[in-house]
C-alpha cells in the first residue's frame, strides 16, 4: 500500500487528531528507521522518549515473543508473574513503596490524582505553569495550557496554577492542598528544568501541611537524564512518581510508584484497569528497566549529552541550548521556525526531531546512541543552516 493510499484511508476513516509528516516508517533498529521506500533515517526523537533502549532491542523482542507464545492476557483478577516482578523492581529502584500498573502516562497521572485525593478528600492539587501531564480529563486539568484546555471546559475542579517561583508555590500550599504535582524537567513545553530551589520549596511546603509531593517522570525518567530517575540528581525525594513512555521498551505501559507513606491509600475497588500489567508488556518492561538501569549506559548518557549539547550550541541558528543528559532542546534564532526546521530535517536530512513550539526543537535520542550517531546528527543539523 502506497503512502497516497494510507493518506486516503486517513482522510476517510481516521479522526484527524494528528498532523502527520509524509513518511511511512516500516522498520527500525537501534537509532535507525527505514521508510517504505528503503530510505534510512537517524532517529533522535525515539518515539518521544519511548525507545530509550532503541528500536526493536533484541532482548525486548525476545521477551515479547516468548511471553506472547505462552499467555497474552489473564486480567487482574488472577496472578501473573511479570506484573508483580515489575512492580517489585520499580519500587526497589525508586521510592520503596508500592506500584499501580496501567497503560499510559496519562493513566498514571490519573491514578496519582485519585491517590492524593483519596489520601486527602477534596484537596487541591498545585501545578506550575508550562506543565504537561496528559490529555485525559484529570491530567488535562493539571495541564495549564489554554489552547489545550479551553475547547474541553469545564474541566476537573480543584487545580491551582502557580508560576515557577518558589515563593509563589509555597504561598499556594495550604491545609487545603492534597498534593503538588511537578515534572522535574518539563518535556512537552520545550525541556524546561525546574530549579532546585523550586523543588526544595515544594518538598518543604508539602511537609509543612502534610500534602503529597508527586513527580511526573513520564518523559524524564528511565535513564533519560543520566540517572534512572531524574529526581535522583536533585536530592528531593517525592512521595509518589509516575512513569510511562520508555518503561515498556516500545510497548504501551504506565506506572504509579509510591513511597511508604502512600503505599496503602488505595483499597480494593478504588482503582483498576482491564489491560494493566498484562504479561507481554510487563515482560518487555522488565527488560527495558534492566537495560536502562545499567551504570555504564547511564554514565554514557551524561557524556553523550554533554557532547551533543556542545555541538548544538555551535549551530548558527541556535540561540540557546538547555536540558540534561540526552533530554535537550534548542531555542532558535529570530526568524527561524521550529516546525519548518523539523520538517526539513526529516525530509532533507532524514533526521527525526521534533518541534515543541514555534521557536524550540527537541531532541530525545535513544540512550543506546553512539558518539558517531551524535556527530552524524550534528552534521545533518549543520547542513540545514
Amino acid at each position: 500500500m502506497s503512502l497516497a493510499d494510507l493518506q486516503a484511508l486517513e482522510r476517510a476513516f481516521a479522526i484527524p487528531t494528528y498532523a502527520r509528516y509524509p513518511v511511512e516508517f516500516v522498520r527500525g533498529s537501534g537509532c535507525r528507521l527505514w521508510d517504505a521506500e528503503g530510505n534510512e533515517y537517524l532517529d533522535f526523537l525515539a518515539g518521544i522518549s519511548v525507545l530509550n533502549v532503541g528500536h526493536c532491542h533484541p532482548r525486548v523482542v525476545a521477551a515479547v515473543c516468548e511471553q506472547a507464545g505462552r499467555l497474552l492476557h489473564a486480567t487482574n483478577l488472577y496472578y501473573t508473574e511479570p506484573a508483580l516482578r515489575l512492580s517489585a523492581r520499580l519500587a526497589e529502584s525508586s521510592l520503596g513503596g508500592k506500584v499501580f500498573l496501567c497503560n499510559s502516562g496519562a493513566e498514571a497521572n490519573e491514578a496519582a490524582i485519585k491517590l492524593v485525593r483519596r489520601a486527602r478528600p477534596g484537596g487541591e492539587i498545585v501545578v506550575v505553569k508550562d506543565a504537561f501531564h496528559g490529555r485525559t480529563y484529570g491530567a488535562l486539568s493539571a495541564t495549564p495550557q489554554e489552547a489545550k484546555q479551553a475547547p474541553f471546559a469545564p474541566l476537573v475542579p480543584g487545580f491551582v496554577v502557580v508560576p515557577k517561583d518558589p515563593a509563589a508555590l509555597e504561598a499556594a500550599v495550604s491545609d487545603r492542598t492534597a498534593a503538588v504535582l511537578l515534572e522535574p524537567i518539563q518535556g512537552e513545553t520545550g525541556i524546561n528544568i525546574l530549579s532546585q530551589e523550586l523543588l526544595e520549596a515544594a518538598r518543604a511546603a508539602c511537609d509543612r501541611v502534610g500534602a503529597a509531593l508527586v513527580f511526573d517522570e513520564i518523559q524524564c525518567g528511565m535513564g533519560r537524564t543520566g540517572t534512572l530517575w531524574a529526581y535522583e540528581q536533585t536530592g528531593v525525594v517525592p512521595d509518589a512518581m509516575t512513569s510511562a513512555k520508555a518503561l515498556g521498551g516500545g510497548l504501551p505501559i504506565g506506572a504509579l510508584v509510591t513511597g511508604e507513606r502512600l503505599a496503602d491509600v488505595f483499597q480494593p475497588g478504588d482503582h483498576g484497569s482491564t489491560f494493566a500489567g498484562g504479561p507481554v508488556i510487563a515482560s518487555a518492561a522488565l527488560v527495558a528497566l534492566e537495560l536502562c538501569s545499567d551504570p555504564e549506559l547511564l554514565a554514557r548518557v551524561g557524556t553523550l549529552g554533554a557532547r551533543f549539547a556542545a555541538g548544538l550550541a555551535e549551530l548558527p541558528y541556535a540561540a540557546a541550548v538547555r536540558g540534561r543528559g540526552l533530554m535537550l532542546a534548542i531555542d532558535l534564532a529570530p526568524g527561524v521556525l521550529a516546525p519548518k526546521l523539523a520538517r526539513r530535517a526529516l525530509l532533507e536530512q532524514r533526521l527525526v526531531v521534533n518541534a515543541t513550539g514555534p521557536g524550540t526543537v527537541r531532541f530525545l535520542p535513544p540512550l543506546v546512541a553512539e558518539p558517531g550517531d551524535v556527530d552524524e546528527a550534528l552534521a545533518r543539523l549543520e547542513a540545514l543552516a
